[in-house]
């Protein structure tokens, strides 16, 4: 059972930047799908973005495309979330899980959840 810890999260002012990591432990980390979600106080989990296992598949929300960038590294069993341009909005505590079936853009999809990790953006 893959276990994963989110980390990098923080408070910055808007227009800053912030790298986000999970690392993953105790399972197949190289034949897995990963995903990263959001959810903001009082609102649903929402999807990020997500990463084939070879890298070479890759989806965002709109509403960060353009400013989130996801990539893995599967040496070091560790996805990454690099957040630009950061905006009061992406206030949330981020999470990523590992894809199992169904849609991406779906929590309902992921499984082995992490903790997260809370960002928090001033403007």
């Amino acid at each position: 059972q893959m276990q994963l810890v989110e980390s990098g999260g923080g408070l910055v002012q808007a227009g800053t930047s912030l790298l986000l990591s999970c690392a993953a432990s105790g399972g197949t980390f190289n034949r897995s799908a990963m995903g990263w979600f959001r959810q903001a106080p009082g609102k649903e989990r929402e999807f990020v973005a997500a990463i084939s296992r070879n890298s070479d598949t890759i989806y965002y929300a709109d509403s960060v495309k353009g400013r989130f960038a996801i990539s893995r590294n599967n040496a070091k069993n560790t996805v990454y979330l690099q957040m630009n341009s950061l905006k009061p909005e992406d206030t949330a505590n981020y999470y990523c899980a590992v894809f199992r079936q169904g849609d991406y853009d779906r929590s309902r999809s992921y499984e082995n959840w992490g903790q997260g990790t809370q960002v928090t953006v001033s403007s």
